[in-house]
């Protein structure tokens, strides 16, 4: 919303911040409409009409859209074939770890916003796809996948919970995949256009957290001791990025994310309070005693 570009002298400028709250607006606007289609359209459309108000404001550079070919086909192996060392392979193991972690929250989310239960087999899957394709993406010069907590947000505001949407959403993005002309004229739109968007899109994923966490028993202690930990936990790497500055990089790695560090102190202390016998007898044979006495009674 401040511009992208914290180097820049309109960083943080009333116009930048502005602009993105007009698109927040346009947002706001169109969910306001009666029929449905626009209102599932409406993160799409309000990016579109802020980028044509940006356009006419004099925000964005999209002189450089129509230069460069339009169609092309990736190269295999761009950056050469794959070579293997021990300690690549353990820091993109860390970063594999907290991939799957919060893909693992994405479709515990996804589950929750569109009403299905989600079980170790689903988790188990979704995480196998993302490890699969993440396996063939180098050799077509991409990065690995990951589950983006904005597609989470989409499902919440559009509604849409069809796979057979996502499914035709994904070969759209294999063609435009192919069209470098559309990658050019994505990165022409002006951050604070999809900073206003993205306030929504993200602010839906933590409403879909509270609506999930709002299902928990917090008379059990143990519940609460989790969710605060965790929480707190996940709230150090935003508030202050310099916290883990001097720990190893493989440290540094796996907690410079909040949503990383939230799902590991919270899977961690679930384990320790919900699975190990030592903390699970502990409270039982109490509970076993208060029964015993009041049946006798």
């Amino acid at each position: 919303m401040m511009g992208g570009n914290d180097k820049a002298p309109d960083w943080g400028s009333v116009e930048n911040i502005s602009l993105a709250l007009l698109t927040l607006g346009i947002v706001i606007v169109l969910n306001m409409l009666p029929q449905a289609s626009i209102r599932r359209l409406s993160i799409l459309l309000a990016i579109v009409a802020g980028t044509t108000l940006a356009y006419f404001m004099g925000f964005g550079d999209f002189s450089q859209v129509s230069s460069g070919a339009w169609l092309q086909f990736p190269h295999l192996f761009a950056f050469g074939l794959p070579t293997f060392e021990l300690s690549a392979i353990l820091s993109m193991l860390i970063v594999t770890l907290v991939i799957m972690t919060e893909t693992t929250a994405d479709i515990i989310a996804v589950g929750d916003i569109v009403g299905t239960e989600v079980d170790a087999k689903r988790i188990a899957n979704g995480v196998r796809a993302d490890m699969f394709s993440s396996a063939f993406a180098p050799i077509f010069g991409s990065f690995m996948q990951s589950a983006f907590a904005q597609n989470v947000g989409l499902v919440a505001i559009t509604g849409i919970k069809s796979r057979f949407v996502v499914a035709a959403g994904g070969f759209i993005l294999i063609v435009l995949g192919l069209l470098p002309i559309m990658g050019r004229l994505i990165a022409a739109i002006p951050m604070p256009v999809l900073g206003g968007a993205g306030l929504v899109l993200f602010g839906s994923v933590a409403a879909s957290g509270i609506r999930t966490l709002a299902k928990i028993n917090y008379t059990d202690q143990k519940n609460l001791i989790i969710v605060a930990t965790a929480l707190s936990a996940g709230m150090i790497p935003i508030i202050n990025h310099e916290f883990y500055a001097h720990f190893p990089v493989w440290v540094q790695t796996l907690f410079h994310s909040g949503i990383s560090s939230t799902c590991i102190f919270a899977i961690l202390l679930n384990l320790l309070f919900n699975h190990f016998p030592s903390f699970r007898s502990s409270t039982t044979p109490h509970l076993n005693r208060t029964v015993n006495t009041r049946n006798t009674h």
